[in-house]
């Protein structure tokens, strides 16, 4: 057998290959089916285009794989094996799908061992053309369908069950397709079924199922020919994406309401915080406890010479805690002892209210409790601090405040016990602002296998003992130590305001998001779109005390340091983004490296490293080499934070200045 003559003068695509697929030789029609100009491969150029190529190379990416098993498989099993493969479009044609049989021959002249590859005339059957894309349809959860011009109908081909539901009839007129569409997608279909590419993009459209009612599809259609020399065909792809838009609008709900909340507490905080009056501090309280936690009344306690005294909202009214006005803070009821011990009291149980305080008197709806009603209880000053008063919230309807509800309420109890503290001191703003940011500083967590923490931070010397600087460090669920450090905008009560904020927002969000770059992304978003009239930076690590690997990200802040135990220092630049609550739409970045043994992490604020004769460069490297000798010298992380503090307070810095260093041991 003549194999170049015999086998390659075809009028359908063929070529002749090597065992490992290497081009023997190639007609014509192949090579342009293949997107590649006829004398490239044929001729004089031959041997230097095509001869010895491998035939794979010269088929889309898409494709390569199938036809180079395809030729491995006849090559090795010396059998007749066939697969549909697709040849690419060329100048804005469809591509072409075609059935490729592979068969074991044997080149006359040399008596070699060769492998013809050609397509077959599948005119006859062209409903095997579309068996792959049927099944790439089912494995992709998809539905596939054919449309016909010359009829209007529309055909499913299969795919996804659920999918074939939404039709009427598997066979249908386009017609009664389209009146089930919303009107205004009726336009993107019809432009669909007239794509001017080969593939046009996804669309989304509304369909009215006669079942369940609407449905949100996403549509794409590809125009192919069916065999070489064969008809043209538009072919869809459609995906069921109902649940995907349900749960889109849930989550946009559930934001919408948690940007709402957070709007709501910083609010509150900020009320709290300017209240200068004690009239004042009992309007903010009243007006929007309840509101803020969803509580269907609120009643405020405050401590005077012993004794309570007793306001409260429209939700409870003063004749149903009247008893309460006046009581001695000694009488054992649960509003006397929590605000007595700085202990919250939560109760749910009507027989467990009367067991824990048989003689208390004038807890309001006592009868209901156990049923539909609970109570809840926040002291306005911690234990061990002189008794201030707290507040009792009721909840109706069966709601159960969670605990990070209960944990927040605290927080802003905290708040408006300082408020009042300060107020009866009669240096409201000054000493409130102090109170404040020692409530922002929170309690370190101790006893960290393999870490130490320490922090410290030092005011402005300039206007108010109050800033905008803040640290935070507590263990997430999966035991890894979070760690920020920031910075808001100035040095009042308002930059206190704003930093204690930005530091609950991402202790909240850090809850729920693992990764550092997210919670910077979702405060960002927060306070943008609250209006935040202050930005904030920040350093935020996620530290692993099992294996010291770490995560970071920055939100505008200045690098952090490395300290090492042989006294050597690097400084880390990590990715991240802008400050936080000016630009909109912001991902942050964050990178991955390996705290070492007996190395250290020291974060600063800009006071740290800059002050009136020093640069940010000198300043981080001052830093940096006073941590490597802590190090160096034994020092543990509360003596290497004292002393990289007590050198930015010897260079007469102006602004806040915060250290946090954490250890790995």
């Amino acid at each position: 057998m003549d194999a170049s003559d015999g086998l390659l003068r075809r009028a359908e695509p063929a070529a002749l290959l090597t065992l490992d697929g290497a081009i023997r030789d190639l007609n014509a029609a192949m090579a342009t089916a293949l997107g590649r100009p006829a004398e490239q491969c044929l001729g004089r150029n031959f041997g230097e285009q095509c001869l010895g190529r491998d035939f794979g190379d010269l088929w889309p990416a898409s494709q390569r794989v199938s036809v180079e098993n395809l030729v491995v498989h006849v090559a090795r099993s010396k059998t007749v094996a066939m697969r549909i493969m697709e040849f690419p479009g060329q100048g804005g044609a469809p591509p072409v799908a075609c059935l490729i049989e592979a068969r074991p021959v044997k080149d006359s002249a040399g008596d070699e061992q060769l492998v013809w590859v050609h397509a077959l005339d599948a005119r006859n059957d062209l409903a095997s053309l579309l068996i792959p894309f049927r099944l790439a349809a089912e494995a992709a959860d998809l539905g596939l369908w054919m449309y016909s011009a010359h009829d209007r109908r529309l055909e499913w081909l299969g795919g996804a069950p659920a999918l074939a539901a939404t039709l009427p009839d598997p066979d249908t007129y386009l017609s009664t397709v389209i009146s089930a569409v919303h009107p205004e997608d009726q336009a993107p279909l019809a432009a669909l079924l007239r794509p001017p590419a080969a593939q046009s993009p996804w669309v989304g459209l509304r369909y009215l199922t006669p079942h369940d009612g609407w449905h949100h599809l996403t549509v794409q259609t590809r125009r192919i020919q069916l065999g070489y020399g064969g008809p043209e065909q538009i072919f869809g792809v459609v995906r069921d994406d109902t649940k995907q838009e349900k749960r889109k609008k849930k989550a946009q709900a559930a934001l919408a309401a948690e940007r709402q909340r957070a709007k709501e507490i910083a609010d509150f905080s900020s009320a709290l915080i300017t209240a200068a009056t004690e009239q004042e501090l009992q309007q903010v309280v009243l007006t929007r406890l309840a509101a803020t936690f969803g509580a269907s009344g609120a009643l405020l306690a405050l401590v005077d010479d012993g004794r309570l005294h007793v306001f409260t909202d429209a939700g409870i009214t003063l004749c149903e805690v009247d008893v309460l006005h006046g009581l001695r803070l000694d009488h054992p009821n649960a509003l006397c002892e929590a605000i007595r011990t700085g202990k919250p009291q939560f109760v749910t149980d009507r027989e467990d209210c009367r067991r824990r305080w048989p003689h208390g008197v004038g807890f309001p709806h006592l009868d209901g409790l156990g049923f539909d009603y609970t109570v809840s209880i926040t002291p306005l000053s911690e234990a061990g601090n002189p008794p201030l008063g707290g507040w009792l919230v009721t909840y109706g309807s069966g709601h159960r405040p969670s605990l990070d509800e209960r944990t927040l309420m605290g927080m802003l109890a905290d708040l408006a016990g300082q408020a009042l503290r300060r107020i009866r001191l009669q240096q409201a703003r000054v000493e409130l602002a102090m109170a404040l940011q020692q409530t922002m500083l929170p309690t370190l967590p101790e006893h960290l296998a393999g870490l130490e923490v320490a922090a410290r931070y030092r005011p402005s010397r300039d206007g108010l003992d109050i800033g905008g600087d803040w640290y935070d460090a507590f263990v997430m669920p999966d035991g890894a130590v979070a760690l920020e450090i920031g910075d808001a905008q100035g040095h009042d009560v308002d930059a206190a305001a704003a930093m204690g904020q930005v530091r609950s927002f991402m202790r909240g969000i850090a809850a729920r998001e693992p990764d550092p770059a997210a919670v910077l992304t979702c405060t960002n978003e927060l306070l943008v779109t609250m209006g935040a009239v202050r930005f904030a930076s920040c350093t935020m690590l996620h530290v692993d005390p099992r294996d010291g690997r770490v995560t970071g990200a920055s939100a505008g802040h200045v690098p952090l340091l490395c300290a090492h135990k042989d006294g050597s220092h690097s400084i880390h630049e990590l990715p991240g983004g802008p400050v936080l609550g000016i630009l909109p739409d912001t991902d942050y970045r964050e990178e991955t490296f390996t705290l070492d043994e007996d190395s250290a992490l020291v974060l600063v604020t800009d006071g740290v490293v800059e002050g009136p004769g020093l640069t940010l460069e000198a300043g981080l490297e001052r830093a940096g080499t006073l941590a490597g000798a802590a190090l160096h010298d034994g020092l543990d992380a509360e003596e290497t934070a004292d002393r990289i503090l007590d050198a930015a307070v010897a260079v007469d810095h102006l602004d806040d200045v915060a250290v946090l260093v954490i250890r790995r041991m």
